[in-house]
């Protein structure tokens, strides 16, 4: 081929192949099949939640919300997401620009690192801090010294949320960063933009629905999480219980009703996440049409 001509692509072609386009059969199977298995795995989970909440009429299922206990754990949850999504995106960001747009050793050591609570179970992770900060633990005598609780306390309770979440937002912004390239922080920074210009009016519009993305996911973990934060809560009722905890120790009591409430209320957040899920997407590829 001469130089300087472009190179010819074959077109694709214009209609679905006739494998895919003359069996129907096959499409209705498949899609019975998808249906039937999030029928057993999704909806009839999420309508059991419901009837059983309900089971005893809509006053029980109102009073279970009234407990003091229940209150306490709803507000320890949200507390620790308001935490943890805020840490989480302000670290997602600062990883996901230093790998994406540097080189500097350890950069693919990172990268591996920031996958390890992927990796990792929720329970050894909170049994990690337990032997960090436990009473005795290897910082624990320097922390009694001078009377701070990490262990059973909220603060662990923040430290095993951030672990487990901390992959969220680095891991969907990192791939949209290296898929980007570096020219256009290139070009203005010839124009005279500074460093934190740079990022704040170039690169992070362009990476904005991805860690809106990261956002949502990283909220539902920190929302839902139950193994690392069962090790380091300790169970103290009405102090260091989040949602999913509480509803463990309902359950255990055989108060099913006031369990499946709270239950219902942490299925409804999740219904919620997908829906902002779905809506971040949809946006998304709108705007990519609208853009193209």
């Amino acid at each position: 081929m001469a130089a300087g001509l472009p190179t010819r692509v074959r077109p694709g072609p214009a209609h679905p192949a006739p494998a895919l386009a003359e069996r129907p059969a096959v499409r209705r199977v498949l899609i019975g099949v998808s249906l039937a298995f999030l029928s057993g795995v999704l909806f009839l989970p999420l309508a059991v939640i419901a009837a059983e909440a309900l089971g005893k009429g809509v006053g029980a299922y109102l009073a279970s919300f009234r407990d003091p206990a229940a209150l306490a754990a709803i507000r320890l949850t949200l507390l620790v997401a308001a935490i943890a999504v805020p840490v989480n995106l302000v670290f997602g960001l600062a990883a996901s620009w230093a790998i994406a747009k540097f080189s500097f050793p350890g950069r693919c050591v990172l990268l591996t690192l920031i996958d390890l609570p992927l990796a990792v179970s929720p329970v050894i992770s909170g049994l990690i801090y337990v032997l960090l900060y436990g009473v005795h633990g290897w910082l624990g005598p320097w922390l009694v010294e001078r009377d701070l609780q990490i262990i059973f306390a909220v603060p662990g309770i923040v430290l095993a949320t951030l672990f487990v979440t901390f992959p969220f937002v680095a891991r969907e912004v990192i791939p949209l960063m290296q898929e980007q390239g570096t020219e256009q922080e290139q070009a203005a920074l010839t124009l005279g933009a500074g460093g934190l210009q740079t990022f704040f009016r170039v690169t992070l519009p362009n990476v904005g629905w991805a860690v809106l993305y990261g956002v949502i996911l990283c909220n539902a973990r920190a929302m839902g999480e139950f193994g690392a934060v069962s090790v380091v809560s300790g169970h103290i009722r009405g102090k260091t219980n989040t949602m999913p905890l509480h509803v463990e120790i309902l359950y255990n009591e055989y108060n099913y009703v006031a369990a499946f409430a709270v239950a219902s209320l942490l299925a409804v957040l999740a219904l919620v996440t997908l829906a902002l899920k779905s809506l971040v997407e949809w946006r998304r590829r709108a705007a990519m049409r609208a853009a193209g």
